[in-house]
């Protein structure tokens, strides 16, 4: 199972990192201090389970938690020193809630029903983009992508490590997957995964902010509204 800490306390993030080496097939694969630099690690690190904070600066416990409780992972196991979250943790779908300071008996159970919930919800890619390479059919995972771009009569994606010709257009790969892509503008989609934020530079242009890429297309006028909506439900 791997596991991402997020917690703005380096010592609360080093002791849960300490008991989960007590507990065994786990791999933390990250510890982070805030929710937005646990979006950014998402596509990196792929983590099954999110050891979670509530209260953090920024993007906190709560609100990070809304933005994921669509997906089937990570999983999100709540650890906070307050009870009076916990109702509402549980209608964001949270699979345990931890007290700190933990102990590493009651994170073995937690870690139990993680698992249960991760096996019934076995990973699958959101879906698959049909590209070519030297000619040849191929498919790719969508997971992998991070943005397509529409360049003249082709759709390329793009990966960190290539990039592929696709067969359809845009529209209709935004047509097949209305949830999964985002449009930013007319020659560019990103999977909704990706967006972590916007950012604004000096001459008034909007670029996206997307997980696990140092790009960052521009963002549209048209597209703008719905994008900083869309960040506000998260």
């Amino acid at each position: 199972m791997r596991v991402l800490i997020v917690d703005d306390e380096p010592l609360a993030r080093a002791r849960l990192a300490s008991l989960l080496q007590e507990c065994g097939g786990v791999d933390v694969v990250g510890s982070v201090g805030d929710g937005e630099a646990a979006l950014a690690a998402l596509a990196d690190v792929h983590p099954d389970l999110l050891l979670l904070d509530i209260n953090m600066p920024g993007l906190d416990g709560k609100s990070l938690a809304a933005r994921l409780a669509n997906r089937s992972r990570p999983v999100i196991v709540f650890c906070t020193a307050y009870e009076a979250h916990a109702l509402h943790a549980f209608d964001l779908g949270a699979v345990d809630y931890l007290l700190k300071p933990v102990r590493v008996e009651r994170l073995r159970d937690a870690l139990k029903r993680v698992q249960q919930r991760l096996d019934s919800h076995q990973r699958e890619p959101t879906g698959w983009l049909h590209a070519r390479v030297h000619g040849e059919p191929v498919r790719m995972a969508l997971d992998d992508v991070i943005c397509l771009i529409a360049d003249e009569k082709y759709v390329v994606a793009h990966r960190r490590a290539d990039q592929l010709l696709l067969d359809d257009s845009l529209r209709q790969l935004e047509e097949t997957y209305p949830e999964q892509l985002i449009r930013l503008h007319r020659n560019c989609l990103v999977p909704a995964h990706r967006l972590v934020g916007l950012k604004t530079m000096d001459d008034g242009r909007v670029l996206a902010r997307l997980a696990g890429t140092e790009f960052s297309p521009e963002v549209s006028r048209r597209n703008l509204p719905t994008l900083r909506k869309l960040l506000r439900m998260g």
